[in-house]
């Protein structure tokens, strides 16, 4: 009688392969992950987001790949949290000893809202927002990163001066990432009223007339170049004390012009 073969259920592990080409890898991962994440408010509620995560890690080059399901597990299991942002850093040390990685990133953009409320009628709408928080750990150093895009509206100054009457004013995008201790907190909503404050007004989500009336006079009444918006931005930056290191990008979409107006500075 014929002895059947019994077949090998034993799965190789490709990943863990030697690979002899010698290169080790800086980043690898994955990207583009969508996931729903809860992220705390600064009044103490809670919000749900969709997020986009990039997740990745060093990967030395006698590894002949990572393990990217492994990604997805500590993910998963993260989105059942309540993040505050920092709480990145254990998500991210989880992440590094599960695939015994030396280095690693974390980033989650999403769209926060915020109840905004009109300058003269008072009517209250949500106002969306870009948002990111992002994780680095290099040499057991961590360091953190909040990221928000504000529309504001800019008015040009020259054009103010020149005309007889009326100013061309426009969009515009502040961009500022911020990097602070992981034993403080800065929170979402204050760092949009501190980039707000500094445009010639800002974007609301709802506006009655006299609300229309109102922004367009003080827009008028405080005209700024993007140049303008940038300084007020920085110098806010420079003078809070949790902020060690930032970044800002100002775009005008320009209204009587064929470009966009742009600044941008980095410091810390």
């Amino acid at each position: 009688m014929e002895t059947s073969k019994k077949r090998n259920t034993t799965m190789k592990d490709v990943q863990n392969t030697q690979d002899n080409r010698n290169v080790d890898i800086q980043k690898v991962g994955i990207n583009k992950i969508d996931l729903p994440l809860i992220i705390q408010r600064k009044n103490d509620t809670d919000q749900v987001v969709l997020a986009q995560a990039r997740v990745c890690v060093s990967l030395p080059r006698h590894y002949k790949g990572t393990h990217m399901s492994r990604f997805v597990e500590v993910l998963n299991e993260w989105k059942t949290k309540n993040l505050l942002g920092i709480d990145i850093k254990g998500c991210l040390e989880k992440i590094i000893k599960k695939l015994n990685a030396k280095s690693g990133e974390l980033k989650f953009k999403f769209k926060y809202f915020i109840d905004k409320k009109a300058p003269v009628s008072k009517l209250i709408a949500p106002m969306c927002y870009e948002c990111s928080f992002e994780g680095r750990i290099a040499n057991d150093d961590y360091k953190f990163i909040l990221g928000v895009k504000v529309p504001v509206t800019t008015l040009c100054p020259c054009s103010k001066e020149i005309s007889q009457y009326g100013a061309h004013n426009q969009r515009a995008l502040v961009s500022v990432k911020v990097s602070y201790d992981e034993t403080e907190q800065i929170w979402i909503e204050d760092l949009v009223e501190m980039i707000e404050g500094c445009a010639s007004s800002p974007v609301y989500s709802l506006l009655k007339r006299q609300d229309e009336k109102y922004v367009t006079e003080k827009a008028y009444e405080n005209p700024k170049f993007v140049e303008d918006l940038l300084r007020d931005v920085v110098i806010k930056l420079r003078n809070n004390k949790l902020v060690k290191e930032f970044e800002v990008e100002c775009e005008a979409m320009e209204s009587i012009h064929n470009h966009s107006a742009w600044a941008y500075q980095k410091e810390g």
